[in-house]
């Protein structure tokens, strides 16, 4: 990964990865998915001596957003998620914060919104973000292609896929995605999802049921 240095810690009440990719070189760093716990995050970011300079958002479920406007506001820094995910992001009730948190759910106001195979740059990353329908209307995958690393979100799970019950949701595409993504990287790229283990795209292609 050379510059690139990933950590990661499970945040929140179903079990959220929430990562911190830092560019070694310049401190510089970006979070995907903060899930809750600003304070947590925040301290971890300062432990690290990391500037951070974006957040990123796979996709608009309460679960990966509890944490955005808090930091946003503490950290000034811009919120990048789908174009397509703007609906989700900003109603209670499709992002399930209405349901699943106290005080009739919240919401989050992104500042970039992105199509798919947009690339832009953030702390020194080169970023190629993929339209992955399926679990959200607008879920989102970031792919850095000269580190070989993909933030999947809840589209690609270690031998699995997302779940598609929630509003928005359509199974028949989210398998579309997760194939669609599989079948264009190289099978050396590492999968970070938005649960539990991390795999590669050579150990999806081999074992993941859905593929």
């Amino acid at each position: 990964m050379g510059k690139l240095m990933v950590e990661y810690r499970t945040i929140g009440m179903v079990g959220t990865n929430v990562y911190l990719a830092m560019n070694t070189e310049t401190n510089e760093a970006f979070l995907v998915d903060p899930a809750d716990g600003a304070e947590r995050i925040e301290e971890w970011i300062a432990q690290k001596g990391a500037s951070l300079k974006a957040i990123l958002l796979t996709h608009g479920h309460f679960d990966h957003i509890g944490a955005v406007m808090r930091l946003k506001n503490d950290l000034q820094v811009p919120i990048y998620a789908m174009q397509a995910e703007r609906s989700v992001l900003e109603d209670p009730l499709l992002n399930l914060s209405a349901r699943w948190t106290q005080g009739g759910g919240f919401t989050v106001k992104a500042d970039r919104f992105l199509t798919d195979g947009a690339t832009f740059t953030v702390a020194g990353f080169d970023i190629t973000v993929f339209h992955t329908p399926g679990h959200t209307k607008g879920g989102a995958c970031y792919y850095l292609a000269e580190e070989k690393i993909l933030f999947s979100g809840d589209t690609i799970f270690c031998e699995s896929i997302g779940r598609t019950d929630f509003p928005t949701g359509n199974a028949g595409e989210l398998v579309r995605s997760a194939r669609n993504v599989l079948a264009m990287l190289p099978d050396d790229v590492e999968i970070f999802p938005g649960h539990d283990a991390k795999t590669s795209v050579a150990h999806e292609k081999r074992y993941n049921p859905y593929i």
